[in-house]
């Protein structure tokens, strides 16, 4: 094992056009481009854009007869707390139920005519912003203010955003976030796939100290583009109580940070998209580009068994020189179904990207197991504080680098100390049910929260260490070879809708998207050259560790080294669903 610095590049982009014609940087710039609006402007709002500020900057030079904030038009937050209060999962802390509502329950019905009625008795500039403004008014000029999730999670954090509907920036963010996820995210990607179809402009407020304001036929155009191309989103990195420090170097991170647990190298609904306009990058979420064009970048039948959802995910999971992670399951998908109200559930598996001496992941149980005694050990732990003794309950097994280790759900597993795991899964995220947790204390002081009693519904029991080693532990199969190249068909389970390839290569692979989405990561090798045989699209270089995707519609493309004669194979692995 060892702590390779390369090239990993953390703010890809997409060149858009060659000038920063079409995108303006500054307050004084974006208002000289609106300065040409006439009659009605509206400014709609993805939930934490920070409208008071939009609505300062702009009223400050554009001089408008009058400023309609939606805010003000929105449902007293009693009424809305009635609202939504079936979503939120009673005192669960992390757990709700997928809102089905659409933006207009929010609002007030007699506030809208009303504001509705001051607009059209006014003559000069009317500005209507913040979320929902295109249903206050269509508007003669349409501008969409938006914002990744990941920002909206900061924000959280720091304390300077509300939720949808909601006066409540002071509350507990982990609070916000479940809110956020469960409704307002959900209603607001709902409004927001016709205004990003038909708006003027795109703004950009995700750096409040740098908004930029661009042409939504060239914001249009660029996600376009990257439907004929392979691309990568922005990854983002998190601090973990376990935590390690092979990422620090191996992505170039900020050496002095404790540690870093977390990258989202691939995970569409929370990165961004970055645009480039000469030397200016538009950040906008790339969950847009999902939203505006499922069928191209997915393909048809990922469409039609997810719809418009980006079903794949890949994001590491360090912990060299750190800690265990929780020890956990996550649901099946009869009970995700009936819970939470998600068509699919988080299969997932660890592929080894590094890993220490004596690294191991725990995954599945020991043969002789007894359910009433593990799960009353577990209990005792949460309750007592005593320790829970995984290595009586759970197979420990040995981990080397490109080992890869499959987890249907219903499987208790665990990466141990000491590796660094390619976690490539399905995207439902936080449906993680932590059984344990080492009687460890969150970053914030406090303990995390524990979810046993959904946990032990769905442990599969059957799922022991036997099994395991036959069916969930490097189940390697060679699928094809070639002149300087090995296909390895490596997973995931039969009972997971995910298949990945793992390819060894000193000299070019053929691959072929047979139109579905293909998400690769390079994990072995310093960089490879990604490439198309009708030039549909410009070479595009991938380094070590670098997570790509590749859309239904490309079709055919090629990969190989970037240097001749490397000295040993490079290696990608590829998921993409089955069909």
């Amino acid at each position: 094992m060892k702590h390779t610095s390369t090239e990993y590049d953390k703010f890809p982009y997409v060149q858009v056009d060659s000038t920063d014609e079409r995108c303006v940087s500054g307050w004084d710039a974006i208002s000289g481009k609106l300065k040409k609006s006439k009659g009605i402007l509206t400014v709609d709002c993805y939930p934490g854009v920070d409208v008071a500020s939009v609505k300062q900057e702009l009223e400050a030079r554009l001089n408008p007869e009058i400023v309609i904030d939606t805010t003000d038009i929105f449902l007293s937050e009693e009424k809305i707390d009635q609202l939504i209060e079936r979503f939120l999962g009673g005192d669960d802390r992390i757990f709700g139920y997928l809102c089905d509502l659409e933006l207009t329950a929010f609002f007030d019905s007699d506030a809208v005519a009303n504001a509705q009625k001051t607009i059209r008795q006014k003559s000069g500039l009317v500005i209507v912003v913040g979320v929902g403004a295109r249903l206050i008014h269509q508007g003669d000029i349409n501008v969409y203010a938006d914002l990744a999730r990941w920002e909206a999670q900061l924000r959280f954090r720091r304390n300077e955003s509300d939720n949808l509907g909601a006066n409540n920036r002071l509350e507990e963010w982990p609070l916000q976030y479940k809110r956020a996820y469960f409704i307002d995210w959900r209603v607001a990607d709902r409004w927001k796939v016709e205004i990003l179809r038909n708006c003027d402009y795109h703004l950009d407020t995700n750096d409040s100290t740098t908004p930029k304001l661009a042409e939504a036929e060239a914001v249009r155009a660029g996600l376009s583009d990257c439907l004929s191309r392979p691309f990568r989103v922005v990854p983002f990195f998190d601090p973990a109580p376990w935590g390690g420090q092979w990422m620090k170097k191996a992505c170039n991170l900020d050496p002095k940070a404790q540690n870093y647990g977390w990258c989202f190298d691939c995970v569409p609904e929370e990165n961004s998209l970055l645009l480039g306009f000469g030397d200016t990058k538009l950040e906008i979420p790339s969950i847009n580009l999902v939203l505006m064009h499922p069928e191209e970048l997915l393909g048809t039948s990922i469409v039609e068994q997810f719809g418009a959802e980006f079903p794949i995910r890949f994001d590491f999971l360090d912990t060299i020189e750190g800690g265990n992670l929780s020890f956990q399951v996550h649901p099946t998908t009869e009970y995700i179904r009936q819970a939470f109200g998600m068509d699919y559930t988080q299969d997932e598996s660890y592929y080894i990207l590094d890993a220490e001496p004596n690294a191991t992941v725990y995954l599945g149980l020991q043969e002789n197991v007894e359910p009433d005694e593990m799960i009353k050990a577990l209990e005792t732990a949460q309750d007592d504080g005593e320790p829970f003794q995984a290595d009586k309950f759970s197979k420990q097994w040995p981990a080397v680098k490109h080992d890869h280790f499959l987890i249907p759900a219903g499987t208790v597993h665990c990466s141990g100390a000491g590796a660094m795991v390619l976690e490539i899964s399905a995207t439902p995220y936080i449906f993680t049910f932590k059984l344990w947790d080492w009687g460890r204390l969150g970053l914030d002081g406090k303990p995390r929260p524990i979810n046993l009693e959904r946990g032990k519904e769905v442990i599969d029991w059957s799922r022991r260490a036997t099994w395991v080693k036959e069916n969930l532990i490097n189940q390697v199969t060679i699928v094809g070879v070639g002149e300087g190249w090995i296909e390895e068909k490596t997973g995931l389970h039969s009972l997971e809708f995910i298949e990945t390839r793992r390819h060894w290569f000193s000299k070019i692979v053929h691959h072929d998207t047979e139109g579905t989405v293909n998400v690769l990561n390079l994990v072995q090798g310093n960089a490879a050259i990604v490439e198309s045989p009708t030039q549909k699209f410009e070479p595009f270089i991938v380094h070590y560790a670098e997570t790509f995707i590749v859309p239904a519609s490309v079709g055919n493309y090629t990969i190989r080294p970037l240097e001749e004669n490397p000295s040993e194979p490079l290696a990608t692995i590829k998921a993409f669903v089955r069909r």
